[in-house]
């Protein structure tokens, strides 16, 4: 054993810290640069009206290159679901689920920052010891031994792979935000939808209440005709099986209704034993949607922030993959008092101290280090192809969802000019069927088309407001990526670092 003289030590000491300011700054590994990805090189998406100058009915907002902000479901001027959506934002459970994600994220962003720092513990300790008189002392011996030990240690970031870890996490916190923004967007959007649904069924309950109405005023004319000897008996029975039919669809229209008005109930986080929405037809019409360009879509989707978010976080992990090459430093100090005896323990002679570094680098770990790193690299690839997807999937949904909302304000045209020739066919052949020209089998047959076309009208309505919200949520809602938590954001403490936990 040799001792190293004081000079000596602090000269040990000094070299060591030099050391550590030397490596402190070094951090191995890939700097990260987003990749980039395949944007449209138009001004313009490809299903926007400019290119579709004949379509009648399409309406789309101006300028084209105005974006959604805030609140998006209020452009629908619906004030029923501007308090649904209210309540939605509070009460929704999986909102709930990613929001306590997102700050378990930021959590551990404060766990892993938390290495930067020395570790220091004390603690308290007493022994008995002794030995009996057959050990061979002659007489049994005993004695106290009463310690107080306060140990340190701490491991210096020489090659970045605490500050990897710590982008690591902060980029994974990020990600969590934009999961929390996305899956906002989508209960918002399956919310108004939903709502929609609703309307479309009290708009088709009107529907098929009419006509059972006229239903049962076909079947007291076709009594009266057989009753005055004008028809036959086939015709009452065939009235009857049509107006039995009608009042069988409108009760079959609750079904829907109901599994609807529960699904806005859980959406809202109640129970849907305790939750009602009054009935009221559809007739809203689908409002201009401003699209913007699709060189904005990237900063507007919360998914796609995500996927970019996701990246930056697989590049940290490399960075600790390399990180993990390099040797490791250590310094270690300990300090504390014993004593046989507890009052003379805080006294100058029973203090100890020790203190000093410790340098390790792994020289053979069976091809560990190099396989993990590999890992590292392999998610990361996987993550750039998975951000190219979702990028290439935005495009793709913006532009389905124009072009079904062109296709449809075309379609609806159509049909509602079919439903006014059906509703005047039904008229003329009432005409003729009152007059004894025509069997009832022929009004059977108008009538039937009149339904079919009303029906299918309704539908129609409902799936182009259902349409216009898909498109707002293509388009990323009111979002855009500014409203994305900075890495400074993310890292700060929050109000109360005790969360409540939920009764």
């Amino acid at each position: 054993m040799f001792k190293i003289e004081l000079s000596n030590r602090n000269r040990v000491l000094t070299a060591v810290l030099l050391l550590v300011v030397a490596l402190g700054g070094c951090v191995v590994g890939p700097k990260y640069h987003p990749p980039k990805a395949s944007v449209p090189a138009a001004p313009d998406y490809k299903e926007t009206p400019a290119n579709f100058k004949d379509a009648d009915g399409w309406k789309v907002a101006s300028p084209q290159d105005a974006m959604l902000r805030g609140n998006w479901w209020e452009i629908f001027n619906e004030p029923e679901l501007n308090d649904l959506e209210k309540q939605l934002n509070v009460d929704n459970q999986n909102i709930r689920v990613f929001f306590e994600n997102y700050l378990a994220a930021r959590a551990v962003i404060r766990e892993t920052r938390a290495q930067y720092f020395p570790t220091v513990s004390v603690g308290v300790g007493y022994t008995r010891s002794g030995t009996s008189a057959s050990s061979g002392a002659g007489t049994a011996t005993g004695g106290n031994n009463f310690t107080l030990p306060i140990d340190a240690s701490w491991a210096p970031d020489l090659f970045g792979r605490i500050r990897n870890a710590v982008s690591s996490a902060r980029a994974a916190a990020q990600v969590s935000a934009a999961d929390l923004e996305n899956e906002r967007l989508l209960e918002q959007a399956t919310l108004a939808e939903t709502f929609f649904q609703i309307r479309g069924q009290d708009q088709l309950q009107s529907v098929l209440n009419e006509t059972v109405k006229a239903d049962e005023e076909v079947l007291k004319q076709t009594q009266s005709r057989y009753d005055l000897g004008l028809d036959n008996q086939v015709s009452v029975e065939q009235a009857t099986q049509t107006l039995e039919s009608a009042r069988a669809s409108a009760t079959n229209v609750g079904i829907a209704r109901a599994q609807y008005e529960h699904a806005i109930a859980t959406l809202l986080g109640k129970n849907a034993s305790d939750f009602s929405i009054p009935v009221r037809p559809l007739i809203a019409a689908p409002p201009a949607i401003p699209t913007g360009t699709p060189s904005q879509l990237l900063e507007r989707r919360p998914d796609v922030a995500s996927a970019e978010r996701k990246m930056a976080e697989a590049n940290a992990v490399v960075g600790i993959g390399h990180a993990a090459y390099y040797p490791s430093l250590t310094l270690s100090a300990s300090a504390g008092l014993t004593s046989s005896s507890f009052s003379k323990l805080f006294t100058s002679p029973n203090r100890v101290w020790s203190i000093g570094p410790s340098l390790s680098e792994t020289i053979f770990d069976g091809g560990l280090r190099r396989a993990t790193l590999n890992q590292s690299i392999a998610i990361y690839n996987a993550d750039i192809a998975s951000y190219r997807e979702t990028v290439l999937a935005a495009f793709q949904q913006v532009e389905d969802y124009l072009a079904q909302t062109r296709l449809l304000a075309q379609e609806i045209q159509q049909e509602q000019a079919a439903t006014d020739a059906a509703q005047r066919a039904f008229e003329l052949e009432q005409v003729r069927y009152d007059t004894g020209i025509d069997p009832y089998l022929t009004l059977l047959s108008t009538q039937t088309a009149l339904l079919q076309t009303r029906q299918t009208l309704v539908n129609l309505h409902v799936q182009q407001m259902s349409g216009s919200i898909l498109l707002v949520e293509a388009l990323g809602g009111g979002w855009d990526r500014t409203q994305l938590p900075s890495s400074q954001q993310v890292s700060e403490k929050p109000a109360s670092d005790q969360p409540a936990i939920q009764p």
